[in-house]
């Protein structure tokens, strides 16, 4: 069955195919946050240092980035179904491939395909949210889907912490690849498809450099894009350089840092939740201009105390899960505003928003690749650039286009 019409909001709690599509985004997280602990023993059993392993990283962001961008626009002309079986195919094999890697490049590359593969799941279920709901929905699906996308960055670096302590870091690239074939069965089996192939238009490259040329022009679209990009950029950067500063810099066991990060993630989820509840009662750009101002304050100040030599590890814990949680209310609402005039080409809208966001977490990851000076100052800093920039953003340049908008749509 296909379904076109978009409704207002999910029609119970937390439908089947919302948990499916919160499986399904939840493979970056999952990808990266589960791996996590093992940084140190991979740059050992390597014999390589940890800026080489923290590009292993990287390089996956980087597959997450250019992926996206053919998977939105076949998945506008041939469907959202197809596309995931290719990606979850190519997702499957570059995990095995990661599982069996005999040094550092190997593994670099292979993460790469594996991240080429994953992003479709994530580009295509924030097409199929448009597809199915209205911009207020979308909100509050969004902020639902992260109850199961936060089970990630909870779980991932426990149960991939014990893995490593008992069977080596090679094993959590197998139980990537069984978690690879378990979304690639329920895809087939229980997904609907949510696109009218019928009424979609013929995939020509002209038209679609067209249609990203188009979008890069839609200010509303490209602003609140990147002021959602520039917050998870600020993410990125923690996640790259919070195992060096917390295991290495500040002595936490590995198997104990799955406790911190999924203490962070839990913040995440309560806010995600708290949003649902509030996009119906104000307007979602109210909510993410008050949001935006945490993130920015906390990274800024406790950036420099670091700088003046202040190392303190209860410090460093509340800035991450200030940050962290705020996330949960900027995410949601920022992706259903870049998206919500978007409905006839969300699958090209969904995959330019995922590049423009992930390209910032590549640069913010390859900063703390480059900038490593045996300090938590280069994450603090990348971390409060971040957060800075999506605060100014939005009060100078996506909450005036979104205003005129909206003024102009109010005109008879």
């Amino acid at each position: 069955m296909t379904n076109t019409t978009a409704t207002s909001a999910p029609e119970k709690l937390l439908p089947g195919w919302l948990l499916l599509l919160g499986a399904l985004t939840a493979i970056g997280s999952l990808s990266i946050d589960m791996y996590l602990p093992s940084f140190p023993t991979i740059a050992q059993q390597f014999g390589v240092g940890s800026n080489l392993v923290q590009l292993t990283l990287a390089s996956f962001l980087v597959g997450l980035a250019v992926g996206q961008m053919f998977y939105g626009p076949l998945s506008d002309r041939f469907g959202r179904k197809p596309p995931l079986y290719v990606g979850m195919t190519l997702y499957l094999l570059g995990s095995l491939a990661c599982m069996v890697s005999q040094d550092v490049i190997a593994l670099i590359v292979f993460r790469f395909l594996q991240g080429l593969g994953g992003c479709a799941g994530m580009v295509i279920a924030r097409a199929v949210i448009r597809d199915r709901l209205g911009t207020t929905g979308a909100a509050r699906a969004f902020s639902l889907m992260m109850l199961v996308m936060g089970l990630a960055p909870i779980l991932a670096p426990l149960i991939g912490g014990s893995v490593l302590k008992f069977w080596g870091w090679r094993v959590i690239f197998g139980g990537l690849a069984a978690f690879g074939l378990f979304c690639l069965l329920a895809i087939h089996y229980t997904m609907q498809e949510t696109l009218d192939r019928r009424q979609a238009a013929p995939l020509h490259l002209g038209r679609t450099l067209k249609q990203y040329g188009r979008l890069l022009l839609d200010r509303q679209f490209v602003a609140y894009s990147l002021v959602g990009g520039l917050i998870q950029g600020g993410m990125f950067a923690y996640i790259t350089g919070s195992s060096f500063v917390l295991i290495e810099l500040h002595g936490i066991k590995p198997e104990h840092f799955g406790f911190v990060f999924g203490t962070n993630a839990f913040g995440l989820i309560a806010a995600s939740q708290v949003n649902a509840r509030l996009v119906g009662k104000y307007s979602l750009d109210a909510i993410l201009g008050r949001a935006l101002w945490l993130p920015a304050l906390l990274s800024l100040s406790i950036a420099l105390l670091v700088a003046c030599g202040v190392n303190s590890l209860p410090l460093l814990l509340v800035g991450f899960f200030g940050y962290l949680a705020c996330y949960g209310f900027i995410s949601p609402n920022a992706s259903a505003i870049a998206l919500s005039q978007q409905g006839k080409q969300a699958g090209t809208a969904s995959a330019l928003m995922g590049t423009l966001q992930f390209t910032l977490g590549i640069t913010s990851g390859i900063s703390m690749s480059l900038w490593h000076d045996g300090t938590a100052l280069p994450l603090m800093v990348v971390m409060a650039s971040c957060g800075v920039g999506g605060l100014l953003l939005h009060r100078f340049v996506a909450r005036p286009e979104h205003r005129r908008l909206l003024q102009a749509a109010a005109q008879p």
